[in-house]
């Protein structure tokens, strides 16, 4: 089969198109003909190594644990492994979405209980655009956040992979929400439900003229106490990612420390931890069946090509997913 590899840390020209071997699904797997996979910040850092912190926790110390790239997929199962502990409850031909490792590839194997039937309304384009980064978005909103109806809630960077499912979520639980996006990007957060939305390159959302119950911290890098000035006295923060180019930690230093500081302060500050599950992808599939959750897939690369869409994910801060076509 034809893959994305990589065989040392690096960037995006460390990656080749390469002839690999069909892997065979072990115990509680299955095989999935890739037809689709996305593109988020996971693929950048389990790329490049950095920071140096998800070497550690396992990924490899010295090169990549795992040299075919990607980590969400949608497809069509193309074989079964033994149940194992974790019977699989699929067949052979069944179209599913879900997590995995190595989907820049047109076949890879994932555990069955990291995916789930893909929703019967979207494209394999779109679904493949939902398992993180929407699931991410569904744990800062609903889990994290604990948004109730009639808060006001900020969204930071609502036009991102993740912004723009945490606005759409926090619209469907009853929320007015403010979404924080540059100039061209503001009738993108309008047509996902964004009650206002500020355009950062403009306007300050920072100056405490409005309150917010919950604020969604996306993509920012402004300091936790600049954050804090915006929220009502009691409000909650959480920081689900900070992109900076810090060697050892990258952007994990500003969430840990304000998950420290919060039992000292009247403010809730917390840090998302993601996970990953088939229950998860079940709940994105019930919203999207409800119509009340929407991916954005801003453009879609042919499998030899990603390279390109990993670079074009990093440098030009497209409008909600990029994605893989594989198939």
């Amino acid at each position: 089969m034809r893959a994305i590899v990589q065989d040392e840390y690096g960037d995006v020209d460390a990656l080749r198109l390469a002839d690999i071997e069909t892997p065979t699904p072990g115990a509680g797997e299955v095989l999935i003909r890739v037809r689709a996979a996305g593109v988020d910040a996971g693929v950048w850092h389990l790329m490049t190594g950095r920071p140096y912190l998800a070497r550690v926790m396992g990924f490899g110390l010295r090169r990549p644990k795992t040299k075919v790239k990607g980590r969400e997929v949608a497809g069509v199962v193309e074989a079964i492994g033994e149940p194992g502990k974790r019977p699989h409850g699929f067949a052979i031909g069944d179209e599913v979405y879900g997590y995995c490792e190595g989907s820049f590839a047109e076949f890879v194997c994932a555990r069955a209980d990291r995916i789930a039937p893909k929703p019967a309304s979207l494209s394999f384009e779109q679904a493949a655009a939902l398992p993180i980064s929407a699931g991410t978005a569904l744990q800062a909103v609903r889990d994290s956040g604990a948004v109730k109806a009639g808060q006001s809630v900020l969204v930071i960077g609502a036009a991102g992979g993740v912004g723009a499912f945490a606005v759409q979520i926090a619209k469907e639980l009853g929320a007015t929400v403010t979404g924080v996006t540059s100039t061209g990007k503001i009738e993108l957060v309008r047509s996902l439900g964004a009650d206002h939305v500020i355009d950062y390159t403009r306007e300050s959302f920072t100056s405490g003229i409005r309150l917010f119950d919950v604020i969604i911290d996306t993509a920012g890098h402004r300091s936790v106490a600049e954050l804090r000035g915006a929220l009502t006295p009691h409000g909650t923060l959480v920081i689900v990612g900070s992109e900076v180019d810090a060697p050892v930690f990258g952007g994990m230093g500003r969430p840990m420390g304000a998950a420290l500081k919060s039992p000292f302060v009247g403010h809730n500050l917390r840090m998302l931890v993601a996970g990953e599950s088939a229950g998860l992808l079940l709940d994105l599939t019930e919203l999207v069946d409800a119509g009340t959750l929407r991916p954005v897939v801003e453009s879609s690369y042919p499998l030899a090509e990603a390279p390109a869409a990993i670079r074009h994910w990093r440098d030009d801060h497209p409008a909600g997913k990029v994605v893989v076509a594989v198939a």
